[in-house]
């Protein structure tokens, strides 16, 4: 072992070294943390951002859990359940849910618990503060609302929102512009009658998970308070009455897709997010305009599968590379495109992309033993028991344009020591990049300039 590296393993727990195409990582980065640590976090101070964090993560401040952390195998089996019903949804081979006689959208397929990250911020005037989980795979943000009891709604860390005790809240009447969107993008309830005698009929919304899960409830405005020097007026959201399914202490949900309902739609504004590299780790989140400094990041243009789906960002992948050397991938394999999304886990290549990938990272990671393929659906996972240190390949990824990102080794390419990709489908079909691809960058989506870019080592 050389002196380099020999002194970085002396000097942090958490250090990678870099060889040519592979990176040198000690065996103690697969274990988890128990403590919370922001230390790598770099957003920029004076652009509204929040801290950001892994839902299961000590970072979380979610309080007592109300069941275990759900394992692998299980958050995976969601995880595909999200992405076939977000690649179904892009494509438009959508399917119902039924209920009372209403079809309903299966909004996020059967996996809203697969959505990983959260934030807190604030609603209403006095400020009440929320944790949400943020989702650029869904638009009509959410919370719960007073007079939700324990029938109706399910057991959430912070107090629950009350619009009665809010000086800026309006609820939405029917009949409004905003009401009838809601029916074009298929979240409308109906009507509502107002407890105020001669007022006019509210606006209701519901959202139907594909696992059971439903919240509906008034749909109004409100002021959003992103943090001490940034509110926004008149945000548009469902305030929740009834919430039933496997919900579990977060307070709602913060919708950041390319729809009119969604809260970077509602105000025309750019975003970000960084993804911390652990569980024990945090990141931000930034709704802002770009910075005036784009120094460091690379862009790639931005796409909508078709004009009528507006919720999910769009890229183009030209290559990808192990080791630092390119695989040999024809270009209509990849031509379908991948959505970004922060919400899915794993990332699904077109099956002949993911095989090059997978015959490539088995070939440089041979030393060590592959685990059995098991019910997780993932099928190149490592046991690394007993290894002082492991050597990792570097994964780059090629969108169009030219920008390259190379992932973070070990975050972005293993989870759980399993390579972090999936065969999706067919070869030319839409696939996602997933949220463990997207870790330690900066991912900054602008939809006035119809770009995504990245930044590498944000968080």
């Amino acid at each position: 072992m050389g002196f380099p590296m020999l002194l970085c393993l002396l000097l942090c727990s958490y250090c990678a070294v870099a060889l040519g195409g592979f990176v040198v990582v000690p065996g103690s980065s697969f274990q988890p943390q128990a403590v919370c640590s922001t230390s790598r976090v770099t957003s920029e101070p004076r652009r509204a951002s929040l801290p950001l964090a892994h839902r299961h993560g000590p970072c979380a401040a979610l309080g007592s859990r109300t069941s275990d952390k759900p394992s692998l195998a299980e958050r995976l089996r969601m995880d595909r359940a999200r992405a076939n019903y977000i690649i179904s949804k892009a494509t438009g081979r959508m399917t119902t849910l039924s209920e009372g006689g209403a079809s309903i959208p299966t909004y996020l397929g059967d996996a809203v618990d697969s959505l990983e990250y959260v934030v807190t911020l604030s609603i209403g005037t006095p400020a009440v503060q929320q944790t949400v989980l943020i989702d650029t795979g869904s638009d009509l943000s959410w919370v719960q609302c007073k007079p939700c009891n324990s029938t109706q709604c399910y057991p959430q860390k912070d107090p629950l929102f009350d619009p009665a005790k809010s000086s800026s809240f309006r609820p939405i009447p029917c009949g409004t512009a905003a009401c009838k969107q809601l029916v074009v993008d298929g979240y409308d309830n109906g009507c509502t009658n107002s407890t105020a005698t001669g007022a006019p009929s509210l606006c209701g919304y519901a959202i139907e998970y594909g696992n059971g899960a439903i919240t509906t409830g008034v749909y109004g405005t409100e002021t959003l308070t992103i943090n001490a020097g940034v509110s926004l007026s008149k945000f548009g959201f469902g305030c929740g009455s009834n919430q039933h399914g496997p919900y579990d202490r977060f307070d709602g949900l913060l919708g950041l897709g390319g729809a009119p309902e969604s809260l970077v739609s509602q105000y025309g504004v750019a975003f970000s997010y960084c993804l911390p590299p652990t569980n024990s780790s945090a990141g931000f989140l930034t709704l802002a305009p770009p910075p005036n400094n784009t120094a460091g990041f690379v862009f790639t243009p931005m796409y909508r599968y078709a004009p009528d789906i507006a919720t999910f960002y769009l890229v183009t992948l030209t290559g990808i590379s192990v080791g630092g050397k390119p695989l040999d991938i024809a270009p209509s394999v990849l031509a379908g495109g991948l959505i970004i999304d922060s919400g899915t886990v794993i990332t699904g290549l077109p099956k002949t992309a993911y095989a090059a990938l997978r015959k490539a990272f088995r070939s440089a990671m041979s030393q060590y033993p592959l685990v059995p393929s098991s019910d997780t659906g993932l099928d190149t996972c490592y046991n690394f028991t007993g290894h002082s240190e492991v050597v990792v390949p570097k994964v780059a990824l090629t969108f169009n344009g030219s920008a390259t990102i190379e992932l973070d080794v070990p975050s972005g390419v293993l989870v759980e020591s399993c390579l972090a990709f999936i065969a999706e489908g067919r070869d030319g079909g839409v696939g996602i990049i997933g949220n463990v691809n997207q870790r330690t960058f900066e991912v900054l989506y602008d939809s006035r300039q119809g770009t995504v870019g990245f930044r590498a080592g944000a968080c």
